[in-house]
């Protein structure tokens, strides 16, 4: 099979995709009202990871979708990160994931349906960690590489997480170093260093398992992922939509590497970070202004499959510290702020 580069036949990559907060809100502003629903706990009253369904059996069922075009050039990590990155929002709310079925779009004229095969084969492999069937889906021809997932999953109640019920005084954590975005383009600029070629992939095809725990502790109060509005943009909507704000420490702030300061000032920015910052840079203060350009574009920056944020009262801090380190994150119990009560600003960088 001929080697594609998938990044080379589209204009977006990720969760860089997304349309920006500012013109989603757009979008979505209708006049237009769905009749209430009782049994639907989470819909699009709110900001959240994924629709919530009451099963009225003590379990809900979390529904989702997320695809995107292509983050790397390999059609099989492409198929891992995307499926990864769909099924993180079940984890997110913290259940477990049950089922899946496939999105696929592709340029039939242009690639071979046998690179889409890599990518299906890509995504079953991630299914199979994550213990779900890839049990179907729906294909079409398009200009323009398209691949994810919609995924359902089931919670107990009593174990739901939402991205708006933070608390007061609650600190937060982070389970997967960001700068995604930033290592990506610098190697489309061809400027990526060696020893971070595959530090973007690896993480980026790492489930949040974890998240099924997390919902179990009762101390975490909210929980979302990061991905397409970056650390900052999925922090404001915690803070807003708890009708509070947050500081957070921009030193705790775990990066995927070293040299993640020194890409964004070759200019290793992605469009999305741009688009972000026009969206919602108002609503954020920099103790440090002299380094504000740097720290937005890296707390802007748009992840693909990122890691959980956590909103976990401190009496419960250390039971969630403890599940980490059995997890594998030893690396990830410091914590990178606190939902402090609501200020002129959502949240404030120091």
């Amino acid at each position: 099979m001929e080697e594609i580069k998938l990044t080379q036949f589209s204009h977006g990559a990720g969760c860089g995709c997304k349309i920006s907060p500012k013109i989603l809100d757009e979008i979505l502003a209708s006049s237009f009202s769905m009749p209430d629903n009782e049994r639907l706990i989470v819909g699009n009253h709110s900001k959240d990871d994924a629709a919530v369904y009451d099963l009225q059996n003590g379990k809900a069922l979390i529904s989702t979708t997320d695809f995107f075009m292509p983050i790397v050039d390999d059609p099989y990590n492409f198929g891992r990160i995307a499926s990864a990155n769909a099924i993180s929002d079940v984890y997110a709310m913290g259940g477990d994931p049950v089922l899946a079925i496939a999105i696929l779009g592709w340029p039939i004229n242009l690639i071979s349906p046998l690179v889409a095969r890599r990518v299906i084969e890509g995504s079953k492999s991630i299914c199979l960690e994550a213990g779900i069937p890839l049990a179907g889906g729906h294909s079409i021809d398009s200009p323009e590489p398209i691949f994810g997932l919609a995924v359902n999953g089931l919670v107990e109640l009593g174990h739901l997480k939402q991205n708006n019920t933070a608390q007061k005084g609650d600190l937060l954590l982070l389970t997967k170093k960001i700068g995604v975005g930033i290592l990506t383009t610098a190697e489309k600029k061809g400027i990526l260093r060696e020893e971070d070629k595959t530090l973007a992939a690896d993480q980026m095809m790492k489930l949040n398992k974890i998240g099924a725990a997390l919902g179990r502790i009762k101390g975490v109060h909210a929980m979302t992922d990061i991905t397409g509005f970056g650390l900052l943009g999925h922090l404001i909507e915690m803070a807003e939509g708890s009708g509070l704000s947050a500081m957070l420490n921009f030193s705790a702030v775990p990066m995927i590497s070293d040299r993640l300061m020194d890409y964004v000032g070759m200019g290793s920015v992605p469009g999305g970070t741009n688009r972000n910052w026009d969206s919602y840079g108002h609503k954020v203060d920099f103790a440090d202004k002299s380094s504000m350009a740097i720290q937005k574009n890296i707390l802007a920056d748009p992840q693909t499959s990122g890691g959980l944020l956590v909103a976990v009262a401190k009496e419960s801090i250390e039971a969630v510290r403890t599940l980490l380190v059995e997890n594998g994150l030893s690396d990830r119990t410091q914590t990178i702020g606190e939902i402090m009560p609501a200020a002129d600003f959502a949240v404030t960088v120091y």
